[in-house]
This record gives C-alpha cells, structure tokens and sequence, in this order.
C-alpha cells in the first residue's frame, strides 16, 4: 500500500465536529447532523436567546411600575407545544431510517469477532480460523508517525468496499468497541454478544477506542483498521493463517465422541 493512499483518519488537535466519513454509514451520520440537527438547534438557540433579551428589555423593572397580573395565555401554551412536538417528528423521519440502516446488516464478506479484556481487544475471524490479541504500543516503542495512544502491535485488516460484520463482547467488565470514521459504536458485554457492521469506501489506517470506562487502562484499549485492496487482503490472509492461526479442536472433539460411544 503506497503511503499516498494512506489516511490517517484520528482525532486531530483542537478538532471540532467528526472524522471524515469512510464508510456509508458515517457519511448518513454527518448528513443527519449537519443538515437536520445543526440547522433546527441553531434555530431554536437563536429565538430562545432572542426571547430572553426580548423579555429583559420589555418586561424590565424600569419599564414597568406595577407588575403585570397575567398568569397565563392559551395561545402561547398551544404553541409551545405544539411546535416541539413538530419538530421531533420532523427529526425522527430520518433518524429511525438512519437507525434501521445501521441495525440492518446486509450479508457479511468478511465475519470478525471482537472480544474486550482488561485492557485490550481480542480478535477472531472465525471463517478462516485465525484469531489474535492486540495491545497498545508504548511510546517509547512508537516509530515514525505512529500515534500515540492509538497504535497497537496487531492490526486488524479488512478489505475495501466489502461488508464486514463485526460480533462484539467482552471477557470482564463492559467495554465498548468504537470507530468514529465508519460510524460504528457498540458495547461489549460479558456473555452476551452485540454485532455491528461496516463497509469501508477508501483504503487507510483508520483508529478508534473503547468507549466504556472500564477501568484504570480504560485509555489504553486503542482499535487499529487497516483498509486495503482484495490483492493485499489476500497476501495478509495467507501470512495470518501461519502466524496465527488456531488450533483445531474438532478432530479432538471426533475422537472424545468415539471414545464415549465406545464405553457406552
């Protein structure tokens, strides 16, 4: 992969807003936010802010003796209402289709499973029997533009434009396995698993972190992405599958079965 392809999509110094979108589904969480939740909560700060100075310049001491006896007025109260009611179904027209795209998980090309421990991530790819642990590099360890607090020494690699379905859950206590620029946020809980998906649009390096206090190295938990083409997919599979591959337990598990029929 040629370093010109290469985006390292983190958090920036002093950023404001999200990480560029890599995936569709992050790219509909940036549409939802910038062109429906930004405008409606600007709109509404703006004429409560022009209320307030409205209400200090009118009803002002100054302004007024004797204080007014009015304790209510239908209309205002209707309109109150009313008005907020409006705009949240306004809001949840896009926001349930935005949440039932992201519930809905199409086919899966690629299956990982994502385990949290104390503190660090576990990673499976059960169709193809590999599976390993991913720790935080240190950073007296780090080389030339490795981030700090977000490299690890076991990258996770997916290929570009395929569906990766991801089943999330954890060994201890709660963690919570977070991509910012695909979207992607889900808990990992103890004995249960929740399974998110994601389907990167661009090759790239792409960094998030667990998202639940989980303890004192909650900080330290970083998830490194590799996104690449399917040729340089195919040549980290096949180096992988010998470095860590795991050991095939169902020849044992044949040989016990025959063992018992034979006692029995």
């Amino acid at each position: 992969m040629t370093s010109s392809s290469v985006l390292a999509d983190q958090p920036k110094n002093w950023q404001l807003g999200f990480q560029d979108p890599a995936s569709t589904g992050m790219e509909s969480i940036v549409w939802f936010h910038d062109y429906m939740l930004l405008p409606v909560t600007t709109a509404i700060t703006v004429f409560v802010l022009f209320l307030i100075l409205y209400a200090c310049v009118k009803f002002r001491a100054s302004k007024n003796k004797v204080a007014s006896t009015t304790s209510h007025n239908t209309t205002i109260e209707v309109l109150w209402t009313l008005i907020p009611c409006l705009i949240l179904i306004v809001l949840a027209v896009p926001s349930f289709k935005l949440l039932y795209e992201q519930d809905t998980i199409p086919k899966a090309d690629i299956t990982i499973k994502a385990v949290g421990y104390q503190w660090y991530w576990g990673y499976e790819y059960p169709d193809e029997n590999i599976g390993f642990d991913s720790y935080m590099v240190d950073e007296k360890d780090l080389k030339a533009n490795q981030p700090r607090l977000l490299t690890v020494d076991n990258e996770i690699y997916v290929p570009v434009n395929k569906v990766v379905k991801v089943l999330i859950t954890a060994n201890d206590v709660l963690h919570a396995w977070a991509l910012p620029s695909f979207g992607v946020k889900r808990d990992a809980i103890p004995g249960r698993i929740n399974e998110t998906w994601f389907k990167a649009e661009k090759t790239g390096t792409f960094y998030g972190q667990c998202s639940e206090l989980c303890g004192i190295k909650h900080a330290f938990m970083p998830i490194t992405v590799n996104v690449v083409t399917e040729d340089e997919y195919a040549t980290w599979l096949k180096d992988a599958k010998q470095k860590f591959a795991l050991e095939d337990t169902s020849s044992n598990i044949k040989v016990v079965k025959n063992e018992i029929k034979k006692l029995n």
